[in-house]
């Protein structure tokens, strides 16, 4: 196991989100499942405890630890995408598969999990600093899941269509 480790919780669905992920995003893995050595709050023996994953080549482990916390917005994974299609088909996988849109290039998979589509499109314009990042934040401000053509007019300062 890694030295550091990010620790997602889970309510009890930690294997189902780890094998979601890993069939979604590349360099993504699920590693050992854990079962409980005996009951715990919220649950029994012989269930999931954890699940050792990796996320683009990011190590986690889903802790199956009952409802007593919820996902937030606090931590979220940000993906940085090539284009469009890759845009679109990760942000289509979490929000076809329950999850729910929210704005900027913000989406929840299904168990609450914040991830932040992001095109790389966007990124360099934000670090370009001056009236680039302006145009390209003021058009991202617009947005649900990022619109990289329209990103992309903010750039060189035309009206998107």
């Amino acid at each position: 196991m890694p030295k550091n480790t990010i620790c997602l919780w889970y309510e009890q669905d930690a294997e189902a989100a780890a094998r979601f992920y890993a069939s979604t995003f590349p360099d993504s893995a699920v590693g050992r499942v854990h079962r409980a050595p005996s009951d715990f709050p919220g649950g029994t023996a012989g269930q999931v405890l954890t699940v050792e994953f990796t996320v683009c080549g990011i190590p986690c482990l889903g802790l199956n630890g009952g409802r007593a916390f919820r996902q937030s917005e606090a931590f979220s994974f940000q993906i940085a995408t090539d284009d469009q299609a890759e845009t679109d088909r990760y942000w289509n996988a979490i929000v076809g598969n329950g999850g729910m849109e929210s704005a900027c290039g913000w989406c929840k998979d299904r168990w609450g999990l914040s991830w932040q589509i992001t095109p790389r499109a966007l990124t360099d314009a934000m670090a370009a600093g001056g009236e680039i990042a302006q145009r390209a934040f003021a058009a991202m401000m617009t947005m649900r899941k990022i619109d990289v053509a329209a990103i992309e007019a903010a750039v060189r300062g035309e009206a998107s269509a």
